[in-house]
């Protein structure tokens, strides 16, 4: 079985100078590839230079995450893509485990392994933890974050589990699959992609897992960062196009729960002086339906995908409730018996 390990790169040189050589020195086995999305630094230069025997495949222009890999992975040939990011630092044996639960099950459709934060290792990352789950209302959160707190790794996720959604910063794929589900969404151009993703998978009967043995630090925040309006815009719609296209009743009526819900979190960034957060979170909405014929075509789409949904890993409370009402700060107060 073919592995290759694609990272995408915009103007990541200084990621790549810190990170490429962990992923060089532990990744015997499998092709690395570097798919650059237009970078205007000296990105290009740099791997020309230094490592010039690995692949370097430059898209044609800057179309996001969704859009980079999407075409990278056109010229990709394995049996296995992992998604990595360019701010990761991996470590030894990081492949082995995630690759040996991806290959154990043919209805395992991806993988993730342990994401720690780089700049302080006993902590989980906020980009994907210990795997991903998704609330009532689709809100998505993770074994090792709820929101904002992230907990320290004290071997309370070793066990290798199944969620609901795997992080695209480390994303191991089966690439019969990611093709025949489309790839990422072109549109959603960054965040939130790879649960849409990981979404239909699951309506199509796939399991998503979690690999405990493999660890690898991330960095995080090295395009937008957290707290750039920006990235609030992007969430905040992609979420509500993820749903749009994926939630299978009352489609209205979800999504004019989370106008309700999401209006309250604008409240929030309100009063603390966030105008800017306050107006992307009804620019998300808008955006809706501006793309609302767009999205009806896609739901047909998945809905002629879906075979048998295998909806583990859903979780039938609100999130929000349990965190700003009952005070709930780690994923092991939550009670298994409201997973699905």
């Amino acid at each position: 079985m073919s592995t290759a390990v694609v990272i995408l790169n915009y103007n990541g040189k200084s990621f790549l100078e810190q990170f490429l050589p962990s992923v060089i020195q532990f990744s015997q086995g499998a092709d690395i590839v570097i798919a650059d999305n237009q970078s205007t630094d000296d990105s290009l230069a740099f791997l020309a230079n230094h490592y010039p025997a690995i692949k370097v495949i430059v898209n044609p222009a800057n179309g996001g995450f969704a859009t980079g890999y999407n075409q990278a992975l056109q010229q990709v040939k394995a049996d296995t893509y992992v998604l990595l990011n360019s701010d990761i630092e991996v470590t030894e044996n990081w492949l082995g485990p995630c690759l040996d639960l991806l290959n154990s099950d043919d209805a395992i459709a991806a993988v993730q392994p342990k994401i720690l934060a780089y700049k302080n290792k006993t902590m989980f990352e906020h980009a994907g933890a210990a795997g991903g789950y998704l609330d009532l209302h689709y809100y998505p959160f993770c074994r090792g974050r709820l929101f904002e707190v992230v907990e320290e790794d004290q071997g309370q996720y070793d066990a290798n589990a199944e969620v609901f959604w795997a992080t695209g910063a480390c994303l191991f794929i089966k690439a019969d699959l990611y093709h025949q589900m489309g790839g990422l969404d072109d549109d959603f151009f960054a965040h939130m992609e790879e649960i849409d993703l990981c979404w239909r998978l699951k309506k199509a009967g796939h399991k998503i897992m979690y690999a405990y043995q493999s660890k690898v630090y991330h960095v995080g925040g090295g395009t937008l960062n957290y707290m750039n309006p920006r990235k609030t815009y992007l969430n905040f719609r992609n979420s509500l196009f993820m749903i749009a296209k994926n939630h299978e009743k009352q489609l209205l009526y979800k999504l004019f729960v989370r106008l309700v819900i999401d209006g309250v979190a604008a409240g929030l960034f309100l009063v603390k002086g966030q105008f800017k957060h306050f107006i992307a979170v009804f620019r998300a909405h808008i955006s809706v339906y501006r793309h609302w014929s767009k999205l009806m075509s896609k739901r047909k789409t998945v809905k002629a995908l879906s075979i048998n949904y295998n909806s583990t890993g859903l979780y039938q409370k609100s999130i929000v409730s349990q965190k700003f009402i009952k005070g709930f700060k780690t994923f092991s107060q939550l009670k298994p018996s409201d997973f699905l």
